[in-house]
């Protein structure tokens, strides 16, 4: 698939712009806050329906604007798409394809994309629910009602919390309330963490290839990390069991905490180098590794599931990569690949790289 254009109307600081993709490469060139982010924030947006910054869309409208809009046309499968977003303060969101209203699951179907960003360097140090976000956004690209059933569940456990909440205010329990609860988050959940550990053994394959290649000598190992579950393959009913067996068993730690204690809002992702736990013993060259492996590899299984390759967004990566890495990230993209870089200067690209390159400057927003 190929981004044609891009056109931000309030987005961010992005008051009234316009680029053309004309070209597999782009390069966006400026300072720091100037915009580069917010531009491929926006991209992203479009694919996802969702920030990678913030869980505000408020926070995506100028502040002297009462909306955002952002419209791309694109080539997929052979065919043209337009995509048109707009949002505005009164929290009202309008999706459309083709110039026609459309529904979330459909319009996020339509784009996929790779974000690597400087945060995505220190996942392998961030919390588990940063490690969490990202298995859950790359799913997503994949499986597109996988969002839903995230959103499915964490209502239920809302509820469940707000339940559990109420004993404490009041010492009296809706016993049956909270096992209609339990029972929901069972099948929801297990949904999930089947996906999320088939995922996970899927892009090992490809990341342990790509991450020896880069690291010579270090074997990767991903391990999806479950309180009521041991390594090794799962069905769901196996796990729904698992899932129903510790409810019951920390039933009294969640009454006293007020608080869903079991369940995939809990779990985590963790990574091996050599046997090793890479988040304790991994030096910070070696997490870097770590992470470039895991997003080229999701540039694969996107490719091999949905059958288009997804336009890889690369926002001031390189600059934080040293040369091997940087080498290879870039000879890693092939011309298959829309890649849409965003750098503070052309210093790191070879001329060989930049020759085919289409460079735009951005300052305060506007496009130089």
């Amino acid at each position: 698939m190929r981004l044609r254009d891009l056109r931000l109307k309030n987005y961010r600081n992005c008051k009234d712009i316009e680029l053309n993709f004309d070209s597999d490469k782009v390069l966006i060139i400026g300072k720091n806050a100037q915009g580069k982010t917010n531009i491929l924030e926006s991209i992203y947006f479009l694919s996802a329906l969702k920030s990678p910054r913030t869980a505000n869309n408020l926070e995506l409208i100028n502040f002297e604007a009462g909306g955002c809009e952002i419209n791309t046309n694109m080539i997929k499968a052979e065919t043209e798409v337009e995509l048109d977003f707009s949002y505005n303060k009164e929290k009202k969101r309008e999706l459309r394809i083709n110039r026609v209203k459309t529904t979330p699951k459909n319009f996020k179907s339509v784009l996929k994309t790779v974000l690597f960003s400087t945060s995505d360097l220190l996942l392998l140090r961030g919390n588990p629910s940063d490690r969490r976000d990202w298995l859950d956004r790359a799913i997503s690209q994949i499986y597109p009602a996988y969002d839903e059933r995230l959103s499915k569940y964490d209502k239920i456990r809302i509820q469940k919390n707000n339940c559990l909440k109420e004993f404490l205010k009041t010492g009296v329990c809706n016993d049956t309330l909270l096992e209609v609860y339990n029972e929901q988050l069972v099948i929801t959940g297990s949904n999930i963490i089947y996906l999320r550990k088939k995922f996970l053994k899927e892009i090992e394959k490809i990341a342990k290839e790509k991450h020896l290649i880069i690291s010579e000598t270090e074997n990767l190992r991903i391990a999806y990390d479950c309180s009521f579950l041991k390594g090794g393959e799962n069905e769901i009913e196996e796990i729904a069991a698992a899932f129903r067996c510790s409810l019951d068993e920390r039933h009294l730690e969640e009454m006293r905490r007020g608080q869903s204690c079991v369940g995939p809002h809990r779990d985590d992702v963790i990574f091996y180098i050599n046997g090793n736990e890479a988040t304790k013993f991994a030096s910070q060259g070696q997490q870097r590794t770590v992470v470039l492996a895991l997003k080229l590899s999701e540039l694969d299984i996107i490719t091999e599931k949905t059958g288009d390759e997804p336009v890889l967004l690369l926002d001031d990566v390189l600059a934080e990569l040293d040369d091997i890495r940087q080498n290879y990230l870039l000879k890693s993209i092939n011309n298959r690949t829309q890649t849409i870089i965003t750098s503070v200067d052309t210093i790191l690209f070879e001329d060989e790289f930049l020759k085919d390159v289409k460079i735009y400057k951005i300052e305060n927003g506007h496009i130089l």
